[in-house]
């Protein structure tokens, strides 16, 4: 039997968060096998009792063995990757998520532990401190992009509501894939900001910082005592960044939604397919362009405010309002002609015969953008059709047929056959790559924009999509375990080893 395996189980009511049990109740059977005994939790009047043996009429049966009980337990597991291997069954899931959430995490000890140190930062941000609450993709990404500029992010989660994104799959080892992605380079604390404790060792933080950026409903930081107002009175050069869909004002202000609600909006989704109906496009253009870029962009803008003023502010940033100006050309035709563009009809949008996607004779596709007149007489000597030059002014009828004679065209070589007959012409044309093409390509190879995780050399990462001669990329580490820098960053904050064990007695951090 581990010898932490009785610990773990004796610890449970001193880790059960009465003031989350109002109104529960619940008794869970432990089947497990292995070196370990079967066990009942039971959960009733705000108390937590635990039983040897299976008791009484479960409410919920959660099977497995004793070690990954453990490893789940001390967060060596991830919950998720337990359920979709089969390491874990569980008779009612929605019952066990109710259960986890009213216990603290186990801790092997009450130590402070040992720092994680981290190598210092280089950059063109080098020196700028982000409290960063962001979560899933908009947030995270917008601020790894400026830890790999050189800027020191400490991500701040909740002991026992962290990051989504940490249990969605695909899994390497028990870290989830989308996670390693996004948050390379970033310290993480782990902290109970719900209680008081915790939001003053966060007010700390934030006093010491030049950004926060947070991603939660408009009021959710105000009612946490942690919002833009309460964090400038102490700190007036605070640059405080709130990432929404809808903003702060507007009748939308407090609706949910995600990347595909955003671009509905915008117009951008009416646009994108063919007249049969519209597309979902295969990346999420509010998340990154209106969320991650725009993020960023109002950051650095920011911080040149401050230069100047020396006073910070408030950067509301929607992502509806962001995604917006990706249809500049097409509201701009609008308002030109007074004319609704049905779906597909606009010329960057698959009207052209020239600015279109083809099939190929191997069932890969190719990219042509011959959208000015030299690059599309370039492609039609390059083919021998000299009669289709004049024609990329025509419309209605005669561009259809046009499109469907470049179509048939395409249809008599392979993809890479008509991107080596093109190679090294002016003709605009590319091949559609899949992703697993993407590292192989000589241009994305050259310009490392797929890099391998120096934690996990299975996976690539993100590389940085800017290129500074002088100021260069920061040093990056893997994406940190939960908590993995919460005792270095109290350390530098001020805070004594002792302050330290005792808030991680009282499950304040982790």
């Amino acid at each position: 039997m581990s010898p932490e395996f009785p610990e773990i189980v004796s610890s449970l009511p001193a880790r059960f968060r009465a003031e989350k049990a109002e109104g529960v109740s619940a008794v869970i059977h432990f089947d497990l096998s292995g070196e370990g005994w079967p066990f009942t939790v039971i959960i009733e009047g705000g108390r937590c009792t635990v039983e040897k043996g299976l008791v009484g009429t479960a409410t919920c049966i959660i099977r497995t063995d004793a070690d990954s009980y453990v490893q789940l337990e001390k967060g060596e597991l991830n919950p998720q990757a337990a359920l979709l291997s089969g390491r874990v069954e569980v008779s009612n899931l929605m019952e066990v998520m109710r259960f986890t959430r009213l216990f603290r995490r186990y801790e092997e000890s009450d130590a402070p532990g040992t720092a994680t140190m981290r190598p210092e930062k280089e950059g063109p941000l080098k020196g700028l401190k982000i409290v960063d609450f962001t979560r899933l993709l908009p947030g995270p990404l917008a601020t790894m992009l400026m830890a790999d500029l050189g800027a020191e992010v400490i991500k701040i989660e909740d002991p026992d509501a962290p990051d989504y994104i940490r249990s969605f799959p695909p899994f390497i080892g028990n870290d989830s894939a989308y996670y390693i992605s996004l948050n390379r380079g970033k310290r993480s604390v782990a902290v109970n900001y719900s209680v008081e404790e915790g939001k003053e060792i966060v007010r700390r933080l934030i006093r010491e910082a030049d950004v926060v950026i947070e991603q939660f409903r408009p009021g959710v930081m105000d009612a946490l005592g942690l919002g833009y107002a309460a964090c400038a009175q102490q700190h007036p050069r605070l640059i405080y960044v709130s990432l929404t869909g809808y903003g702060q004002t507007g009748p939308y202000a407090a609706c949910a939604g995600h990347d595909l609600n955003y671009i509905g909006y915008s117009g951008l989704l009416e646009t994108t397919g063919t007249k049969e109906a519209p597309v979902i496009p295969g990346g999420q253009i509010a998340d990154v362009a209106a969320g991650s870029y725009m993020t960023v962009n109002a950051v650095l803008a920011a911080l040149y405010a401050r230069e100047r003023t020396g006073k910070g502010q408030h950067l509301d940033v929607s992502m509806l309002d962001c995604v917006i100006p990706m249809m500049a050309l097409q509201i701009a035709s609008y308002y030109g002609s007074r004319k609704e563009p049905s779906r597909g009809d606009f010329s960057l949008s698959g009207a052209i015969a020239n600015y279109n996607v083809y099939r190929c004779a191997d069932g890969r596709f190719v990219a042509l953008g011959a959208l000015e007149p030299k690059f599309w007489e370039n492609f039609c000597d390059l083919v021998g059709k000299p009669e289709w030059k004049t024609r990329m002014l025509n419309s209605g009828a005669d561009m259809h047929a046009l499109k469907e004679e470049v179509a048939a065209l395409f249809l008599s070589k392979t993809r890479d056959q008509w991107i080596q007959l093109c190679e090294g012409k002016d003709v605009c044309l590319t091949p559609v790559l899949s992703i697993a093409e993407l590292e192989q390509d000589p241009h994305i190879r050259a310009r490392q924009m797929l890099v391998p995780d120096e934690r996990y050399p299975q996976m690539k990462l993100l590389g940085r999509p800017l290129k500074f001669s002088a100021s260069g990329g920061s040093v990056s580490w893997s994406a940190p375990a939960l908590g993995a820098d919460t005792t270095e960053v109290l350390r530098a904050a001020g805070y004594t080893p002792e302050q330290i064990a005792a808030f991680r007695k009282r499950n304040i951090i982790r």
